[in-house]
């Protein structure tokens, strides 16, 4: 036990590592864009590059909270917090969820101004290639937030990154607008293709306030994920059943107690052997995961929804019990 406890706190470290070292280049991209889009916005006087740059500051701020949550995320747990700080991510992303929808009626509005406009600003193949570079950069980084998101569980770090992916959009829009403008004189152009890339901003933006909503409210994993840890359970031969199972996710960090039955008659350091295999075995399947184990005797329970449907997808052959 002493030497899986040293392997799940070395494998923590590598994983806050990866993490606190994603969220800073999430920092440094959006810093570097908002410079770019509010210079030559400013320079070429296009009104549409200056509400980009400053979409790309609610960015930066979205990266700068992730930061925050991601760094508070994984500060062990003290005598305020027992479960440790992982909670943190999942209020990170709910902020940040809403900052995209704000920044989606931002859009709107500026949009509607934009509409009535009759004059093309001059010089707008800067803005187009500075778009371009923007499109590139975020497309990079984004793609590599959501990876290490999932890799680590973080939802803080995913957030940020599907953030940035729904702001490729916007600036596909933009730069398409600049381009059209530039080829029919048809100033009108900037703002419409802007409230079409709104709206796909603030579909993904009420996508991620209900997901982060959901973990706040303590949420259990996935049926399917409930039902791999009864059948982990339920290989085991001197197990008799599990009950009472809950689940519910921490940041990137998932919970679990549970009831496992056994033959009354079995001595107890038997029982707790095989309950330490049990542990084992479901990190194992799932990484990090703090698990609770409450042994009884079987025949004294009466029966559970969640065991009851585990069973009754095991006999229609739904769930692999093979280990």
């Amino acid at each position: 036990m002493k030497s899986l406890r040293i392997g799940m706190e070395v494998l923590m470290t590598e994983i806050d590592v990866l993490k606190k070292d994603t969220a800073y280049l999430s920092i440094i991209s959006n810093t570097v864009l908002v410079l770019l889009k509010l210079f030559v916005g400013v320079w070429v006087g296009a009104v549409s590059l200056i509400s980009e740059a400053l979409h790309s500051s609610v960015d930066l701020v979205a990266s700068l909270i992730a930061f925050w949550a991601v760094k508070k995320s994984v500060t062990p747990p003290d005598t305020e917090h027992d479960y440790g700080h992982g909670k943190f991510e999942n209020l990170s992303a709910a902020v940040e969820a809403l900052l995209i929808v704000a920044a989606a009626g931002g859009i709107v509005y500026e949009a509607f101004e934009h509409l009535g406009q009759d004059k093309v600003p001059e010089m707008l193949h800067f803005g187009v290639a500075i778009m371009l570079v923007s499109i590139i950069i975020n497309l990079l980084v984004s793609h590599k937030l959501i990876s290490v998101g999932k890799l680590t569980g973080s939802q803080a770090l995913e957030a940020d990154g599907l953030h940035l992916r729904a702001d490729v959009w916007t600036s596909v829009g933009v730069m398409a607008g600049l381009i059209l403008m530039q080829i029919t004189g048809w100033a009108w152009l900037d703002g419409a293709i802007a409230i079409a890339v709104a709206l796909i901003i603030f579909r993904e933006g009420w996508k991620m306030v209900v997901d982060s909503t959901m973990e706040l409210t303590d949420v259990s994993l996935p049926e399917e994920q409930e039902n791999k840890i009864m059948a982990i359970i339920d290989a085991i031969p001197e197990v008799k059943g599990c009950h009472c199972l809950r689940t519910r996710k921490s940041g990137s960090y998932k919970l679990l107690d549970v009831h496992v039955l056994f033959d009354g008659n079995m001595h107890l350091s038997h029982v707790h052997a095989i309950c330490d295999e049990l542990e084992e075995k479901i990190r194992e399947e799932f990484g990090a995961f703090d698990i609770l184990i409450h042994p009884e005797p079987a025949g004294n329970h009466e029966p559970e929804t969640k065991a009851a449907q585990y069973e009754i997808a095991k006999k229609q052959e739904k769930i692999d019990v093979s280990n």
